[in-house]
């Protein structure tokens, strides 16, 4: 990553990414931007599960005896995945998450993001 320019990371909200050495590391690389996904409401979660349900029904079931054979059945996974949409329906109400997001910006000073 070229040094000028500004990282954005993603995390979960797990606790050892809120730990005070973690906190230090950051206020000494300033161009390292950290970002949590709501509790509870993660969109990443969501991400994860669609790989958990591509691994558990392709890749553990499969035999790809090459890169190449891998890689056509992964797209011909997500082209059978995608012929069959259903959207992500959110159960918790958009104040709760932002309610949650406010707290969680008010806890760490110098929360820009």
């Amino acid at each position: 990553m070229p040094a000028e320019l500004e990282v954005h990371l993603i995390c979960d909200n797990l606790a050892t990414h809120k730990t005070p050495l973690v906190h230090e590391w950051l206020a000494r690389h300033p161009r390292f931007h950290v970002h949590f996904t709501p509790t509870g409401s993660s969109w990443l979660n969501q991400v994860e599960r669609w790989f958990a349900y591509l691994t558990t029904q392709l890749t553990q079931r499969g035999v790809h005896k090459s890169v190449q054979a891998l890689e056509a059945d992964v797209r011909a996974w997500i082209q059978q995945w995608n012929n069959n949409p259903k959207p992500c329906v959110w159960t918790k109400p958009a104040e709760e998450i932002l309610s949650s997001l406010a707290r969680y910006l008010q806890e760490f000073s110098g929360a820009e993001h």
